[in-house]
């Protein structure tokens, strides 16, 4: 079997254009950095265009600050038919103390789309360690809490006119 590409590593320089009105990288921007992340990952393994289906549990555990390196860990957790369960680790370094801290968590749910923007069947997920197979057993989990919240959800707004939500 060939060697899959499960993860994906990226690293960017936090510039005052990403600052917010505190000086801070605004999330939004950290958010756009983890979604291309997150694309990048799942495109590299599945070898085909993806779209984000859903993001979850997006921990800002700390504040990522202008001036410091961001390096984005993704990594391929679980695979369905289509979909693929991406997390992405980030870690900021301030680049004087070289101090590197673990700032943001989150996992992607991306789909693998054909031209015609029809879900494509994806290759199934080798697990290799016995870490990828814990991820893995995790990520299922997710994904079962995911499916069983948004049942929940669809039946609160059962009976809501279409402009509400």
């Amino acid at each position: 079997m060939n060697k899959q590409e499960k993860s994906l590593t990226m690293t960017v320089l936090m510039t005052p254009d990403m600052a917010n009105f505190s000086g801070n990288v605004h999330g939004g921007s950290l958010l756009k950095l983890l979604d291309q992340v997150a694309y990048a990952c799942a495109a590299k393994y599945c070898k085909n265009y993806v779209v984000t289906a859903a993001l979850d549990q997006v921990f800002f555990r700390q504040q990522v600050n202008v001036g410091e390196l961001v390096t984005f860990f993704a990594h391929v957790n679980h695979v369905g038919r289509s979909s693929m369960e991406i997390g992405v680790k980030v870690v900021a370094e301030n680049l004087r103390t070289h101090e590197k801290r673990h700032t943001t968590s989150c996992y992607f749910t991306m789909v693998a789309m054909d031209e015609n923007g029809r879900s494509v069947e994806v290759p199934q997920l080798q697990l290799d360690t016995d870490l990828e197979k814990r991820i893995n057993a995790a990520a299922a989990m997710r994904k079962k809490m995911r499916q069983e919240s948004l049942e929940k959800i669809r039946a609160l707004h059962v009976n809501l006119p279409e402009d509400d939500f």
